[in-house]
């Protein structure tokens, strides 16, 4: 912090359930590999997700990559293996409103069995990236 990486950057260090605070209406969010952190660190996500949504303008884009857990292992596999289901993310966003635009494959692997911590897999891990849109 004492010396940023950038010249002229800012630490901007909010809690998960209000992460956009003091912000203007913003174009695009992305949330990079770390959704799965929330299922376990005592965050609220159902209002972490209304927050995001109320952080977009109107049309604005989520962009949601993390690593896939096997969909009978929703969001109870977050610490163990810091991975959680596709489906599971669809459907927290969706209930916040976000409408779901699409999806993308270039980090999916289906030899990736979904059983072992991602830290420690012996072969590339499955992936997914979610788009979705604020109507």
């Amino acid at each position: 912090m004492a010396a940023p990486a950038m010249r002229g950057s800012v630490a901007w260090i909010k809690p998960y359930e209000d992460p956009a605070a003091g912000l203007p209406p913003l174009d695009l969010i992305t949330f990079l590999f770390a959704y799965h952190d929330t299922t376990y660190m005592g965050v609220d996500r159902a209002k972490m997700d209304k927050a995001l949504f109320a952080a977009l303008k109107p049309g604005g884009i989520l962009v949601i990559a993390d690593h896939s857990a096997r969909p009978e292992d929703a969001d109870k596999v977050g610490k163990l293996y810091h991975r959680i289901a596709e489906a599971t993310v669809r459907a927290e966003l969706e209930a916040a409103g976000f409408k779901f635009v699409g999806s993308a494959d270039f980090l999916r692997n289906p030899d990736d069995p979904r059983t072992a911590i991602v830290f420690r897999s012996p072969i590339r891990v499955d992936e997914f990236v979610l788009k979705f849109t604020k109507p």
